[in-house]
């Protein structure tokens, strides 16, 4: 019975911690028990269609990871199914994707001593990618990701396309045995080996692969309501695949990849239990790090293009948990990682689904496919082995072909110069650097161009005019007797900015006349523990001199902020509270300037006098 309760306890807490995060643990009971004949049949129709793309996908993505092909079926047919169980989107399809796959490339390729057991390793990967996901969720990632700039995720999908193109030229040039697999380390040396390689290329291979290309653009050109991508392969496959197959001169040596077979399709575990394990989960992090980030970022993307043409809200956190349980299911079924693919997606929502199941169907659909794939060594016809390489590495290099963005590039290169700062930065970075870092290093110039602005408050210049209202001053002024500054600090007061704010401030008490700063904090915003410790510094070294500091306008979030911090008492030093005297003053919504006239009256009472000629600070960064 104790056992009992406890599990029932443990039960309940584990709710309550889902609820308190606001990511649920199971969405898809609504949907079932709303679920009905005429919602499964429109899903089933369109899960058809988007499996016409998935599994040739699938086969593709391994084969830029440079894995397998089971690898890349494996994981389609798991995430497709596992997803939707936690996701927020109705239409998500998830899956292998270019972006995820060339990074998994891209890792081995700089770490030939992993690359060996590559096969292996990919699994405990998958498996710490669905972890960091899964924490991710949970601790609401998903909300900062609106914080890196669109220009990273353009910058850097170009680049991995130009990668993809470069790689994939390799076998449909029939060039294997002559590029060192060192090479693809690094775009550089990959370009050099191609080019040192081309005297040897087998003209038959490219033969087979510029025609597959010709017929998938053609295709892409007058049926782009058709799956190209799969009827092309399927295509090449039944018309070179043969050839091949039988040795029919000059096509003897072109080469094909092999079919797998029911063993393949047994779920495998990640080798946990071994001495070198935490080797292996160091070696891996910063990778695996790379590809959650990137899959989730992915995924954000996707779910907020769908929301805006299905006007559902998208709800980026639960849709970070799906990635996450997708990847750990893929982990322990021996897929690739998994990530959200928006075409798929799209196809989903065009071709007529209602709901979530419509990708478990896709997925039950893909895993019929690699059943009979797996089956057809037995009947003597294994169907991969007739699917030649260069024909598919020419679609895959049509299909990057789409990953340029034409519209997208040109937005981000003539918005500002800072998106086109940070995509040029990336893209190159991608092409000098390997993915895993690549992606980071896009991140970092897009939030240090950020901070750089955010970190800037601006000190207004202020006067009063002839009748006595207070008003932004439009040219700097001489004045005799600057006693009384006021400065009006606007923009954002985080630890980012709170260096220059003390520098600033600290430029105009330098005048030895100044007696009085009246800092007017209405539009100050995000006061953190570094710009409070920079005011107080600055409270002190004024009193030091026999200077005072008021605050006038301060809002209730920058109020509670002081209070807490206990620098309010600090301010407060020295006034009279029975005689009613503060160095605070609050803002009024009905009229902003009454907590400056009240911070001038104090001013002058410090002063004694009740005449005082006031300074305007003037920030020369203002000209």
């Amino acid at each position: 019975m104790k056992l009992q309760r406890n599990l029932t306890k443990a039960m309940q807490n584990t709710r309550q911690f889902f609820a308190a995060e606001h990511v649920r643990l199971l969405p898809f009971v609504g949907s079932l028990q709303r679920y009905n004949l005429g919602k499964f049949l429109r899903d089933a129709h369109a899960a058809a269609n988007v499996t016409m793309l998935a599994l040739p996908q699938a086969i593709a993505h391994a084969t830029i990871a440079g894995l397998p092909i089971i690898y890349g079926i494996l994981c389609s047919v798991i995430a497709a199914i596992v997803a939707p169980l936690f996701a927020g989107s109705r239409y998500t399809i998830l899956g292998t994707t270019n972006a995820t796959a060339f990074m998994l490339f891209s890792f081995f390729a700089v770490n030939p001593a992993l690359a060996g057991r590559a096969s292996e390793l990919v699994m405990l990967l998958t498996l710490m990618v669905g972890l960091l996901a899964v924490a991710g969720a949970l601790l609401r990632v998903a909300d900062l990701l609106q914080y890196v700039s669109r220009s990273v995720l353009v910058g850097y999908i170009a680049g991995a396309a130009v990668l993809i193109m470069t790689n994939q030229l390799v076998p449909m040039l029939g060039l294997n045995q002559y590029v060192e697999a060192s090479a693809s380390s690094s775009f550089v040396s990959l370009l050099i080996g191609l080019v040192k390689a081309v005297p040897h290329t087998d003209w038959v291979a490219l033969g087979i692969g510029s025609a597959t290309l010709a017929v998938y653009g053609a295709m892409r050109k007058w049926r782009p309501r058709w799956p190209a991508f799969g009827l092309t392969l399927v295509l090449s496959s039944a018309i070179c695949g043969p050839l091949i197959r039988f040795g029919i001169a000059p096509f003897q040596h072109a080469q094909t990849f092999v079919t797998f077979g029911f063993a393949d399709l047994t779920p495998k575990l990640p080798l946990l239990l071994h001495e070198g394990i935490f080797n292996d989960i160091a070696a891996l992090l910063g990778v695996a790090l790379a590809i959650a980030f990137l899959a989730s970022l992915e995924n954000t993307l996707m779910s907020k293009t769908l929301a805006a043409r299905t006007e559902e809200r998208p709800d980026v956190n639960q849709d970070m948990f799906s990635v996450g349980m997708a990847n750990l299911a893929s982990a322990l079924g021996g897929g690739m990682p998994a990530s959200g693919s928006l075409n798929r997606s799209m196809l989903n929502h065009e071709s007529g689904a209602v709901t979530r199941f419509a990708s478990m169907f896709c997925g039950v659909y893909t895993l019929v496919f690699a059943v009979v794939i797996a089956a057809s060594v037995g009947w003597g016809v294994p169907l991969i082995d007739y699917l030649p390489r260069a024909a598919l590495a020419a679609l895959i290099i049509g299909q990057s072909c789409s990953l340029f963005n034409a519209r997208h590039l040109k937005i981000c290169m003539r918005s500002t110069s800072d998106d086109a700062g940070v995509l040029v930065i990336t893209f190159l970075a991608t092409l000098l650097a390997p993915l895993h870092v690549a992606i980071f290093v896009g991140v970092a110039i897009s939030i240090t161009l950020f901070l750089r602005k955010a970190s800037r408050p601006y000190l207004i210049e202020y006067e009063f005019n002839e009748v006595g209202e207070l008003r932004e001053m439009g040219e700097q002024r001489k004045r005799p007797i600057p006693a009384i500054s006021i400065v009006h600090v606007e923009g954002d007061l985080f630890f980012g900015a709170a260096e220059l704010f003390r520098t600033q401030i600290q430029r105009t008490i330098s005048d030895p006349l100044l007696k009085v700063i009246i800092l007017r904090l209405k539009n100050a915003r995000h006061l953190d523990a570094t710009s409070v410790m920079a005011l107080e510094d600055l409270i002190v070294f004024m009193r030091e001199k026999n200077r005072h500091l008021l605050v006038s306008g301060a809002t209730h979030e920058v109020y509670r902020v002081l209070k807490k911090s206990g620098i309010l008492a600090t301010i407060q030093a020295g006034c009279d509270r029975d005689a009613g005297e503060s160095n605070l003053f609050l803002n009024s919504p009905s009229n902003p300037n009454i907590s400056t006239r009240d911070a001038l009256r104090r001013a002058q009472q410090l002063l004694g006098t009740d005449q005082a000629d006031i300074r305007i600070f003037y920030d020369p960064t203002k000209k």
